[in-house]
């Protein structure tokens, strides 16, 4: 099991700038795809951002051109920096490790682990 903690998160004017970051322990951590995903109230959690062992990315459509996320494998860290904030952007933001590869990057099913949350707050 790998143990994730977020930290990072606050309140932000739209078109601020927040980084979060995760940091990982328990299992070796260079091996697994690592994501952010992202629940606003009365809402369903959505993939923000995923990155593979190697360093490949995705995106959601929601986020593209806006957000980067990265790793530092030696450093057990998942970053996501996130630019041009939006009021629609204010959610609970997670970060999770995919520990399965049987469907979709985007189910929640695929990721065993999970850290308890770090609020991001878009406002004037």
């Amino acid at each position: 099991q790998v143990r994730l903690v977020e930290s990072g998160g606050g309140l932000v004017q739209p078109g601020g700038s927040l980084r979060l970051s995760c940091r990982g322990s328990g299992r070796i951590f260079s091996g697994y795809d690592m994501a952010w995903f992202r629940q606003a109230p009365g809402k369903e959690r959505e993939l923000v951002a995923y990155i593979e062992g190697g360093g490949h990315t995705f995106y959601g459509d929601a986020v593209k051109g806006r957000f980067t996320i990265s790793r530092d494998n030696s450093k057990r860290t998942v970053d996501l920096q996130m630019d041009g904030l939006k009021f629609e952007d204010t959610a609970l933001y997670f970060c999770a490790c995919r520990t399965l590869h049987t469907g979709s990057r985007y189910s929640l099913d695929e990721y065993g682990d999970w850290g308890q949350g770090t609020q991001v707050t878009v406002s004037s």
